[in-house]
Parts: C-alpha cells; structure tokens; sequence
C-alpha cells in the first residue's frame, strides 16, 4: 500500500512503525472523533513529498493529537507545532510525554501567525485547509525551504500544494497531488491495533480480487465474535449498530420495492425506513457508499446503521418473504377459489415449490445459526405452525414467523427436498441429511420429519462442521478425571464407555480424546459410526450402512484386521456391538464407545440387559464416564446471586456449609439476556478397580454396586455440578434440571 514511499524512504517506514496510532485515536476526550488522526496513506504521502532531512527544523501548524507531529520527530531534528484548540493541545502535550519526544515544542495560538521567534525553518506543513491565509508563515521560510498546505479544491477533494519563495522573492504556487483522507474499517482495525499492515495489505489484495469489502476478508482472520467487531466498527465510523431484532418492527416494506436488488446486494444496503426526512439503510460494511442513493434523495438526509453479515442476510431473506406474503394475502380471495381438494394436493402440479418459500427456509436456518440454536423444532397445530429453537438446552419461540396452513405444507415440502426424501410420503416417519454453508462456515443438518395429529412435525439438528473441535481441557472436567482420560486413552487396551442421554456432548468428550491421538499421530484409530458427525484429520472414519449389512458389529469384525490401536464404536445399541466391542478389547485395543443410560453404574446394568457374560464385562470395562450438559453462566455479566433456599434444603439437609456462594447471569447483550451463554459437561466418573470388578462377576443388583462404586471412590455428578457452582461456572438452579431429587443430598458410602 506504501511501497513507493517507503523504498525511498526507510527512515519514514521506521518512524511509521515505531509509532502506536492506537495511542493518538484519544477516544476518552469527547472533543475527538475516531478519525482525529489522518489515515497512514495520508502520513506517508504528505511526509514523502515533504522530504524531511534529519537536519531540517519543521514548523508544523494544526497539530490535533499529536500523531503527524510525532512521525516527523523522528525524521528531524526539531519541530514546532501550533495548535489553537487548547484542549487539543493538551491531548497532544500528554502523548509527547508519554513517547519521550523532546524534540517537539508545542505552542498554543492561531495557526496562520506560526512561530516566528522560533525559525526560521526549513519546512513548514500546514495540516488544515482552513488556513487560508500564508502570508506570515512564508515569512519564517529559509532560503530555498517551501511550505506544503492542504487545501480545499473542487467539490470535497483536498490538493496537496507547494508554496516557494524564489530568490528573487516571488511566490511559486505549484498543486501537487490529490490527497485522500476517506478512512476505510481495515484501517479503523489497524488504528485499533486489531490488524497489522501486513494482514491489511493482504487483505485489500484479496478483497480487490474477490470483489467484496475488505471488512469481510478481515473478518475472516480476527479473533473476535461479529457483534464484538461490528459494535466497534460502529462506534469507531460514529455510526449506529443495530441487531436485527430491534430493527424488524419498524422497517417499511415498500422502500424495498423502490430499488433493485442488484443494485442493493452490489451496494451492501438494504432500505429500512423514512422517518423525518432520514432515510435509514442497514448494511454490513461500515465503508458502503451512499452516493447513488444521495442521488436518488437528495432532499433527505441518509443514516447508515451497521449490523452484523448474518442479522444482514436475516432482514434481507425477512423483507422478502414479507413481500411475497403480503403480495399472496392481497390475491388470497381469487386463490381460495381455485384452492385445491385435499385429494389434490399429491398430485404432481401441486408439488412444484415457491421461491419465497425456499427464501424462508433460508431465514429460518439463518435464524439458527445466528442465535447458536443446536436444533429447530416445527410443529403443527390446529390453524398455526409454532416454530422453535433449542438454544443451550431450552427451547425459544421464533414469534415473527406466522405461517399459512399452505405456507407451512410448502415449508416441509422444501425441507424434504433439501433432505433427500419423499415429499409425497406423508404417513412414515423419514431422515434425511443436508448442508448449510454461511460464508466459510459449514453445519451439517440432521433432519427427522414425523407424522403428527395435525401434520408433519420436522425435527433439524445443526451440527458445525468447521469449528475446532472442542480439547479435553475445555470438556469442563476437573484435573484429575482429565488426567485419568488422557492416560485411560494411552491404556493398551480395555473398554471406555461415554453414557447420557441424547444431547448430552457424549460424542464430543469422544472426539476430544480422538483429535488428541490423532495430533499425537503414534497409533492408528478407526471409528465406525452411524452417521459421522465430525470429519477429524489423520483418523479413518467409516459410516454404517444397515440396508447391507455394514452393521456396528460386522464393522467390528474387519476393523480388528486393520492393525488398529484405538477403535470408537458410535454406540453400543445391542447384543452383537456388544459381544464384538469386548472381544476387540480383549484382543489388545482400547475401544471407545456410548450407551445410553442415566449415570455410571447404570451403564453395567445396561450391559447385563444385552445379555453379555458378567466376567467379559469385569474384566475388559476400565472406567464409565456419565455426563449431562448445564447452561454455563455468561461471563460478561457473572454476579453474585443468593442462593434458592429451596435447593439448599435439597442439597444439605444437615446444614450449608459456611461462606457457600453462587453466581447468576444478570443478561446482557453478549447472552441474548439469558444471563448463560452455551453450556458445560457435568460428568459422573466412576474407575473400575478390582473391587468394582469382583461386584460385577457376582451380578450384584445396582443399588449395591453404587454403594461399592462410592466407596472406590466414585465422582458423582452431584460433586461436579457443586463445584462448577462454587467456581462460578454454573447457576445453582440448573442443578435440580440435572440431578434426579434423590441425587441431590449427598450419598451415603456403603449403605446397600
């Protein structure tokens, strides 16, 4: 971006870089604006043409905050610099001080006087267009020195102009370049120390090649959530930010119908309403231009609020299915009478899908992956559709989605396309699998349509398929059933089991310990699953396929040719999976697996109820990890809260302990106002030792291998839970949704 200048100049590279502009924005002063400081391009094209020499001495007039004085410190020996906003001036002094910069002397007046008694000086930058007059400071030139001014030219542009004195004492005046001072959100990022210049030269060469908004090649490379970034876009561009659901109830409809949509989709705007004689537009790139549509209104005034891509995409896909809606309410007289007979609606003229429609599934799933929904539930009821989402663990209405009884049919009809399935196979259940791309980030759908009383209910859970997967040390486990992990998965052999009910992250506790062996990259690891939830690198993963007999067990049968080390069954589903996950145990690999059962010791129960020999499963089990999920405080607005008195009872009927405390959520915008942002493992470990064996060759009846459990040291959920509570982790009043009431007292050892 600089490169002319800065191969001429390694001085003024140096100096750039030396300099931290974050120091100069002065957010904290209300008198200054983000943009306070002139872009670097600016810096450099104005300090190039100047040609400072380190034994120059510099009058620089209009010194702002300081950041244009200071680069040209650190080229010459001495600079002067006038500045006539007192406070100003004081901004400035304290980022000189700070930076140690003894070369500068900062005077406070009017810029156009200059300091006479300080020159004469050899240049002499005059940084605001406002100073008209030059007159007196070409006075303080030196002989052969020249003044460079920035000044207003034609319409808004800014020139760059030269002014000598000859030796015969006339005044040269020379226009040099156009100077642009727009200042674009990659170097808003850059003045806010997100990015460097090398990420920002990058990513305005991709963004010129891809045509899209630099902003969005950054965002691709920042460490930081959209709502984050773009709140901090808006404040930094003193622009508005928005999220969508505080936009929807006032966005006037028919504006949309006033533009093309090539035009808007090209410009990154999407018209919301005319209030006042403001004309507010949403978008996504806080560097979109409004001059077509300055053209277009030029009576009014324009407002730019910024959301993020996502909520973008929700108001436009929500605009116009509102359209499409309205634009059927209108036509719905002549379309009930050639509505079609129920008798009608399998036949195929009927079957063809609306655009609008494909247009709202889109919002819909939009909708999910924008609130961090895990799954969508749609379901069918006498003259409504009730739409909604599974956000860490509870479910939420999507209220703004008020279907037609036609609409909602036309609805399930593009979800089974999308899904692979029937859409004239309205009595048996079908599961059908999708994707969903949203930028660079992949979900995988899981879609499960089931005959309901008053229609089809339909089912979609939203697996990512880009994130990281998640590491054992994020799982929400303490230390040391991490470390019993780690080293049961370095075991040379015998049988891990994962257990909980459906949702409970049992797959990704699995996948933990999976991506570790696979990072390690000394064994070799199969999976046989059904379906592959997660593609991980360096692992061979193989799908079920039932309708050939590719079964979990029949998969167990060749896995043991393939030399493996480690084997992850999906699940333990029957007899067969059973028998062969032992064998392979017994034959010298370590064999992950799930069952789906309540707690740890439950899971040997299941076992026995597969009919499995008691002495396989004594000898080959060598630890059971229970687990359920609870909702995890958000972080942004973690208080201290006084515990239920109702739960305590529960949880201590001989007394609380002294100084026990807990936290709440209070809501806040980063959690949506729930007061929890996504959830955490609270785990049951129980390590089979030779005394829990012995109870498991004999059949002991469940209640008393528990006892026997407890006292070999078994981790109970209850433990858990209370400490994520303690540390701040957990509310305490998730602990009743995840600990059945005979769980919540502590249990007493040996009591069989």
């Amino acid at each position: 971006m600089f490169s002319n200048t800065f191969s001429s100049d390694e001085r003024l590279l140096k100096a750039l870089e030396a300099l931290p502009r974050q120091l100069f924005l002065a957010q904290q002063e209300s008198f200054v604006s983000g943009h306070s400081i002139p872009p670097l391009n600016v810096v450099a094209q104005i300090l190039g043409e100047a040609d400072l020499q380190p034994g120059h001495r510099v009058l620089q007039v209009g010194t702002g905050t300081g950041y244009f004085t200071a680069v040209a410190s650190r080229l010459v020996d001495s600079v002067v610099t006038v500045e006539k906003n007192d406070a100003l001036a004081r901004v400035a002094g304290r980022h000189f001080d700070e930076l140690g910069l003894i070369n500068i002397t900062l005077r406070v007046g009017e810029g156009s006087d200059g300091a006479p008694d300080m020159g004469p000086y050899d240049r002499i930058l005059v940084s605001s267009p406002r100073i008209r007059d030059h007159s007196r400071l070409l006075e303080q030139l030196t002989a052969g020195g020249y003044l460079l001014a920035l000044e207003r030219g034609e319409g808004a542009a800014t020139l760059m102009v030269r002014y000598q004195l000859t030796e015969l004492g006339a005044l040269v005046r020379q226009d040099i370049v156009p100077v642009d001072f727009s200042h674009d959100s990659g170097m808003t990022l850059l003045d806010m120390g997100v990015v460097d210049r090398a990420m920002l030269a990058e990513a305005r060469r991709v963004a010129r090649a891809r045509k899209v908004p630099v902003i969005r090649v950054l965002r691709e490379q920042i460490d930081l959530e959209d709502s984050t970034l773009y709140r901090r876009l808006a404040t930094e561009n003193n622009l508005r930010f928005a999220v969508v659901d505080d936009l929807l109830s006032e966005v006037q409809l028919h504006l949309m119908e006033l533009f093309s949509r090539g035009f808007l989709d090209s410009k990154h705007l999407l018209p919301l309403w005319m209030k006042d004689h403001t004309l507010a537009l949403a978008t996504d790139d806080p560097d979109a231009a409004l001059d077509d549509i300055r053209h277009m209104y030029p009576e009014e005034r324009l407002e730019k609020i910024l959301v993020t891509p996502n909520d973008f995409k929700r108001l436009w896909t929500t605009i116009e299915l509102s359209l499409r809606t309205r634009e059927r309410a209108a036509n719905a007289p002549e379309a009930a009478e050639h509505a079609p007979r129920p008798s009608e609606l399998l036949s195929s003229e009927h079957l063809q899908i609306g655009a609008h429609l494909v247009t709202l599934f889109d919002a819909l799933l939009l909708d999910a992956v924008s609130d961090g929904a895990s799954d969508i539930h749609i379901e069918p009821y006498p003259g409504r559709t009730r739409i909604r989402l599974r956000v860490d663990g509870d479910l939420h209405d999507l209220a703004h989605y008020d279907l037609t009884h036609r609409d909602s049919l036309g609805l399930i009809n593009v979800i089974k396309i999308r899904g692979d399935m029937d859409i004239a196979e309205k009595r048996l259940p079908q599961s059908g699998r999708s994707q969903l791309r949203v930028g660079d980030e992949v979900w995988d759908l899981r879609i499960q349509v089931q005959p309901a009383l008053h229609g089809e209910a339909v089912v979609i859970r939203l697996l990512a398929q880009s994130g990281n997967l998640v590491g054992i040390d994020r799982l929400g486990m303490s230390k040391n059933i991490i470390s019993h992990y780690r080293r049961l998965l370095a075991n040379p052999a015998g049988l891990v089991l994962v257990v909980g009910p459906t949702g409970s992250g049992k797959t990704t506790t699995l996948y933990a310990g999976l991506s570790e062996l696979a990072a390690e990259g000394r064994r070799k690891v199969i999976t046989i699953e059904d379906p592959v939830e997660y593609s991980i690198d360096n692992i061979q993963q193989v799908h079920t396929h039932p309708e050939i007999g590719f079964t979990f067990d029949s998969g167990m049968r060749s896995f043991v040719r393939q030399d493996p080390d480690v084997i992850l069954v999906g699940e333990i589903r029957d007899h067969e999976t059973a028998r062969e996950a032992l064998r392979a145990s017994q034959t010298g690999h370590v064999v992950l697996s799930t069952l789906h059962c309540n707690d740890a010791v439950d899971a040997i129960q299941r076992l026995f109820d597969l009919d499995v020999l008691a002495n396989s499963i004594a000898s080959e089990l060598t630890a059971v990890k229970a687990q359920k999920l609870a909702r995890r405080i958000c972080s942004h607005c973690r208080e201290a809260a006084e515990p239920e008195a109702h739960i305590l009872e529960e949880l201590f009927p001989d007394g609380v302990p002294d100084n026990f405390g807990c936290f709440v959520g209070r809501g806040c915008e980063q959690c949506g106002g729930r007061g929890t942002r996504g959830r955490v493992a609270v785990v049951e470990f129980m390590l089979v030792d030779a005394e829990i064996r012995d109870a498991i060759s004999l059949k002991y009846p469940t209640a008393r291998l528990r006892a026997i459990a407890l006292d070999s040291g078994l981790v109970t959920m209850r433990d858990s839970a209370l400490n994520h509570v303690i540390e701040g982790t957990v509310p305490l009043g998730e602990l009743p949704r995840i600990l059945p009431a005979e769980r919540m007292a502590p249990e007493k050892r040996g009591d069989w």
